[in-house]
């Protein structure tokens, strides 16, 4: 049975304990023993795996490149001074130096984040609660953990992530969604690490404390920051947990202070939240109510793209523009403002936008999937698709509008409406109007064809084709799927070798 813990501002001359502070609450989620369920074990391996696909998938990709040469400037040497025997990078070689796991988790998150192509949950804020893992693992892996410990502690960042989200708005205030991924990640390394709450407290408080920045990363041209940002919040909490680790505190209370973060950051001294948390002894499940993706897009275009594969089958005249008058999408408020036309951001419908903005633009990611029937997560992207002619053309005619039911079917917090789809006009330069409509992707739970451990793998193993040496990704899809039994120091083999050379970004300061 779960708690609802109201939230609010305290000035200075009230008196707020520390038990009564929702940082000391998530700690003391974070660090109660409870057992993880067989349903909730079974669901991390398969984000493990959904992790392991996406960064192979990026493994030379600028920002993955550059992030991964800085952390090997940072390496773990036998007998150099380190308590632990490090991390491990993406990729890199077996018998390869490990590195700090600070490091670790800033270069394998930037991996896992690239694509645009792990795992989501959607409530009050956005979030991907996978970038919870590398950080989690690069501790993990350093301090010689067993599996077991791996599943407790990636089952409460994930658990902490999503009670924040449900519960906490961040987006209203354009304060970008990673305030909540340095809380959670903090929480999932202190229940790997079965620290104690009050070291947990204090390390949530600091990396909430370093990790709230502007939704500019998310808006207009946006840069190659978007893939670094998760991965600088799971950074953040290492350095946190570590720190809390070592005596240090951190500015309290973090959310309710006079001076914190819901008083001048969020809804102001006046605002009230609500946010759910597990009663003590109950399963951390949250890990079960968020799903993955199966295009590498942002998660509200994933019902999109399956809506116009499926408007291609049916209708192959609607990939020439010169076939269609206008197609409007009616959508919820935060697709039609955020990867809509709502937003009114020209970069949108710009065939020369990165690829960052393209994957935050519906109207494009529509278009590209109605003419092809197909996503591919870099031939869909490419500069010589978005330019296009006739992919411009059509682009062009591609308008979103807020439908009120579809945004309150978007915040439902009951699963079974719960939506984040919607409808579709398209008329015909002949007046016809063929009209169609989908709530939610094929890969959802509640989806026409939803994500199971066969699909995970089957997503790995297309992503990895070419990239891993094929005794390589059998070795990595047996070693996953035992992971309970792992024993301690043995979660380096949780890591994938490249079977391709693995690119060097110019020297910088390290």
């Amino acid at each position: 049975m779960t708690v609802t813990h109201t939230v609010r501002t305290y000035s200075s001359k009230e008196e707020l304990p520390r038990e009564e502070q929702l940082a000391h609450k998530l700690a003391a989620v974070a660090t109660d023993p409870v057992a993880v369920e067989p349903e909730v074990v079974e669901m991390v391996v398969n984000r493990i795996i959904d992790n392991a696909s996406v960064a192979i998938a990026s493994l030379n990709r600028g920002p993955i490149v550059s992030a991964r040469s800085q952390a090997l400037c940072h390496r773990v040497v036998p007998g150099g001074g380190f308590t632990g025997q490090g991390s491990l990078l993406y990729g890199a070689p077996e018998g390869d130096a490990a590195v700090s796991p600070e490091w670790a988790a800033w270069a394998n998150g930037v991996a896992v984040r690239e694509l645009d192509y792990h795992d989501t949950f959607l409530s009050a804020e956005y979030s991907h609660p996978g970038d919870n893992i590398p950080p989690i693992l690069a501790v993990a892996q350093h301090v010689g953990s067993t599996g077991e410990d791996l599943i407790r502690g990636i089952a409460a960042g994930y658990e902490i992530q999503v009670d924040l989200v449900k519960g906490i708005c961040l987006h209203e205030h354009k304060i970008d969604h990673i305030a909540h991924i340095g809380p959670s990640a903090s929480a999932g390394i202190g229940a790997l690490l079965g620290l104690d709450t009050e070291t947990v407290f204090q390390a949530i408080g600091q990396a909430l404390h370093t990790t709230t920045q502007t939704r500019q990363s998310r808006k207009g041209e946006i840069s190659t920051w978007k893939a670094h940002a998760p991965a600088f919040a799971g950074k953040m909490a290492v350095e946190a947990v570590d720190r809390a680790m070592r005596g240090q505190t951190s500015p309290t209370p973090i959310y309710e202070g006079e001076d914190g973060v819901i008083a001048w950051l969020l809804s102001g001294p006046e605002a009230r939240y609500e946010v759910a948390l597990p009663a003590p002894g109950e399963a951390k499940r949250a890990i079960l109510d968020t799903y993955t993706k199966e295009h590498s897009a942002e998660y509200q275009a994933q019902a999109w793209i399956d809506l116009a594969r499926k408007l291609h089958r049916e209708h192959p005249e609607l990939a020439d523009p010169a076939n269609v008058a206008s197609v409007l999408i009616k959508t919820s408020h935060h697709t039609h403002y955020v990867i809509g036309s709502g937003a009114n951001d020209p970069q949108k419908y710009d065939p020369t936008a990165s690829r960052e903005t393209l994957d935050h633009s519906i109207p494009y990611i529509f278009t590209v999937a109605l003419q092809d029937g197909a996503w591919h997560h870099v031939d869909s992207y490419a500069p010589e698709r978005a330019a296009r002619p006739d992919t411009v053309e059509l682009w062009h005619k591609v308008t979103t509008q807020e439908d009120p039911e579809w945004t309150r079917r978007y915040h439902s917090l009951d699963i079974s409406e719960k939506a984040f789809g919607g409808s579709v006009e398209i008329t015909l330069t002949d007046g016809t109007v063929i009209t169609d409509q989908i709530a939610v992707a094929d890969a959802h739970p509640l989806g026409a064809r939803p994500f199971a451990r066969e699909q995970y793998i089957t997503k790995f193993r297309t992503l990895a084709e070419g990239l891993v040496a094929p005794e390589e990704i059998e070795r990595f899809l047996d070693t996953v799927q035992r992971l309970p039994e792992l024993k301690a120091g043995e979660l380096g083999q949780l890591n994938i070798a490249a079977a391709v050379e693995l690119e060097k970004s110019p020297k910088g300061i390290f």
